[in-house]
């Protein structure tokens, strides 16, 4: 005789897991959360560029990329269920590891473009006559 096996699944009853290594999902209602913060958070920055509501463009770009990073976490958080407890905090480490990244990646790109701007050739401005 074999002994019960304790992970079955019930249609998806008591169990808050799958059979893709144990990893909970959300509900409806978390997804659905994700879904409008995720949809405020590109509207707002949209708003704003579209707009002109704001005349400073370095403030409109702060604004803007302080929305995306934010953005970025609650898609880790809410779409691919990462906490300091799943996983024994190495999702906490792939968070902190993939905003340290993004705020590089960020960082040098606006670098390099304001420097590109900087230092153009004089008399190569952009013009709407070609």
């Amino acid at each position: 005789m074999s002994a019960p096996s304790h992970n079955v699944d019930h249609a998806h009853g008591d169990h808050a897991h799958d059979d893709h290594g144990g990893a909970p999902h959300g509900s409806r209602r978390s997804y659905l959360t994700g879904f409008a913060l995720s949809v405020v958070l590109t509207a707002i920055p949209f708003g704003l560029v579209m707009g002109g509501w704001i005349a400073n463009v370095q403030v409109v770009i702060g604004i803007c990329m302080a929305l995306a990073l934010v953005q970025i976490v609650v898609h880790m958080i809410y779409f691919l269920h990462m906490n300091s407890k799943s996983e024994s905090g190495w999702t906490l480490m792939a968070l902190i590891f993939t905003i340290i990244i993004v705020v590089i990646a960020l960082a040098g790109t606006l670098w390099v473009m304001f420097h590109m701007n900087l230092n153009m050739m004089p008399g190569m401005e952009m013009s709407g006559s070609m």
